[in-house]
């Protein structure tokens, strides 16, 4: 790839779009072994500058300017606790305007870069309610007046922690060795603490870009341990952020059991900019460009150096009292997370990253764990109502991940995604531009600065992100069903979901749960389209206790028209483009008068089945 232009096309891409779906999604797969998405090397530059200057450097200067911390000591960034708090709040407030994760064209955001704030800010644009049918006041689909001001005030209450004169804590409150230490004054953290939840009710997708169910606890325990009147409530507050970011790694970890997680790794290693060599990447798969399912290497990285290493350290560092063991474990998810942020994963969480590997050196290297652990917590039957709150989301959306978004469940990129393709007749994805605040992605690449594409390189590099789905286990499934289901598959505009999303609602970070029948039914609401001109394949994440996942067939017109199960294990056992054929599908349902519109013979798991 080069520094200004992303790199060449692998067949040029007007012969390119005259081949089958199939032969284009084999093309675009072994082409990623090597190039990733072939993204130019200045954007990468971008997402650094904005990820060391923007969010760590002003972070840290703002934190400097509210309190008694040097922003030039770098020693005092990690040995005062009000660092912590404040780098928790400005991120936050980055990821709801848009400048943290989802940011840029690695989230499907070509031109203009920023999502989020562009569609909260307007009325009419489409929000969802994740209990409109329950909630009162809460229902329907389109933003109001109400929706913005409720945004804006959730931007003012970010602001008012931030902008908040740090209170020193009494030295004779501090555990000898500690130094001085300030924090921002519990109750400042009452106004976002009441206005996000409602906002989430309003609009799930703006509570989940700011990233809730990270940053809500920090702020919900520095609002009720953060008044300091004795050394034991220093050290239960310190304690709590301890077992809040390690129950994120810990739920991370387990999330990553099963078969997904390996089908992850090569993916995302073939797109780092800073791996060294094609060599390198092609170690990850069991024989690239043939055989693309992941290799041992792969294996090894995923489960050794990803579950193993996000379950037993923090594991170790929450039981620890020695400093050494602290300092090593510190190190190892510092490590961690920078190996995560130089592969610049799609969705693009490096300011999350960033966050959490510095937290790391903060709460086991600048707090002596000797003194700040939770053997001195002082009434241990309080822990158990911090770990049911904290471990509440990652439990259920394991076992009932219908119910949970994949961000609480602490599913960031265990590759267990409720997801979905969005098949197209011609015309439609320009109807697209009709929503309000939308402009497709072949729009916007065509408008992309300093290089604008040519259409049939716009469509090609859109492309690669169904390309990337399909090296994923649940992609092979989704993909088995637009080939079993329709026979003018050829003729479509075929797009990955998390992308469409993005147009739509301004914001995606993998969740399917944002982009299922319900913004189809909002979709349709507004343009009308006949049956069969939209059709999206749909499918849960799998729950940790079963073998399958299931998925749905959506008619935009129509509206869910067919259900069923696939076994993940074989999604996993195929190749990304599905060489022999659809993997089997259990259907469980199907509307009433609904009938696939498919080739005879096309779906092997039902050969005697003829076309609509």
């Amino acid at each position: 790839m080069g520094f200004i232009k992303p790199s060449p096309q692998p067949v040029e891409p007007a012969a390119f779009l005259r081949l089958p779906l199939r032969e284009r999604v084999r093309i675009l797969c072994t082409h990623w072994v090597d190039d990733g998405f072939g993204t130019p090397r200045v954007l990468h530059v971008v997402y650094i500058i904005k990820m060391l200057g923007l969010y760590f450097g002003v972070g840290i200067w703002i934190a400097s300017a509210t309190s008694g911390i040097e922003f030039t000591d770098v020693g005092s960034w990690y040995r005062n606790i009000v660092v912590y708090q404040k780098l928790a709040v400005w991120l936050m407030l980055l990821e709801v305007i848009g400048l943290g994760g989802a940011f840029g064209p690695l989230c499907g955001h070509f031109r203009p870069m920023i999502g989020n704030i562009r569609y909260w800010i307007r009325p009419g644009t489409i929000r969802m309610a994740p209990w409109g049918s329950r909630v009162p006041l809460t229902g329907g689909d389109e933003r109001t007046w109400f929706d913005v001001a409720l945004f804006v005030g959730v931007l003012t209450s970010l602001v008012y922690p931030l902008a908040a004169p740090a209170e020193a804590v009494p030295g004779e409150f501090l555990p000898a060795g500690t130094g001085t230490q300030e924090l921002i004054a519990p109750h400042y953290f009452i106004p976002v603490l009441v206005l996000m939840p409602l906002m989430g009710l309003r609009d799930k997708v703006v509570f989940l870009a700011g990233r809730s169910e990270q940053y809500l606890p920090i702020m919900l325990f520095s609002a009720l341990l953060g008044t300091i009147s004795s050394t034991a409530d220093f050290i239960d507050l310190v304690v709590v952020f301890k077992i809040v970011i390690c129950v994120v790694w810990i739920g991370a970890g387990v999330s990553k059991f099963g078969t997904h997680f390996e089908n992850v790794v090569p993916p995302m290693v073939s797109n780092s900019p800073a791996m060294p060599g094609r060599a390198v990447k092609r170690l990850h798969y069991r024989d690239a460009p043939n055989d693309l399912r992941p290799s041992r290497v792969a294996y090894f990285m995923a489960h050794v150096g990803g579950t193993a290493v996000e379950i037993i350290v923090p594991i170790t560092l929450l039981l620890t009292t020695s400093a050494t063991v602290a300092l090593i474990g510190a190190l190892c998810m510092l490590a961690f997370h920078i190996f995560i942020t130089s592969t610049f994963p799609l969705a693009v969480p490096l300011e999350w990253n960033v966050f959490f590997g510095f937290i790391a050196i903060v709460l086991w290297v600048g707090f002596d764990p000797g003194t700040y652990n939770i053997w001195n917590f002082s009434e241990s039957l309080l822990l158990v109502p911090v770990f049911a709150l904290l471990m509440f989301g990652p439990v259920l959306g394991n076992l009932r991940p219908d119910l949970v978004s994949f961000l609480p469940s602490m599913r960031q990129y265990a590759g267990n995604w409720a997801s979905a393709v969005w098949a197209m007749k011609p015309g439609v994805e320009e109807r697209l531009n009709e929503l309000p605040g939308v402009e497709n992605q072949i729009d916007q690449l065509q408008r992309m600065v300093p290089t604008p594409y040519e259409r049939d390189d716009a469509e090609m590099t859109l492309q690669k992100a169904l390309a990337w789905r399909s090296m994923h286990s649940q992609g092979r499934g989704l993909f088995s069903l637009l080939y079993t289901h329709l026979a003018d598959i050829e003729t479509r505009i075929v797009r990955e979901g998390e992308f469409v999303c993005n147009t739509i609602l301004g914001f995606n970070f993998g969740d399917g749960h944002m982009h299922d029948a319900r913004l189809v039914a909002a979709v349709q609401k507004r343009l009308g389209l006949e049956p069969g001109d939209l059709v999206v394949v749909w499918v849960e994440s799998q729950p940790i206790h079963r073998r399958t996942q299931q998925y749905q067939v959506i008619d935009a017109a129509l509206g869910v028209v067919e259900r069923g199960t696939w076994k993940v294990a074989d999604c996993v056992a195929e190749q990304p483009w599905l060489p022999n054929g659809p993997v089997p599908l259990n259907v469980t349902w199907t509307a009433a008068g609904y009938h696939r519109r498919q080739p005879l013979g096309a779906n092997p798991n039902r050969p005697d089945e003829t076309p609509a």
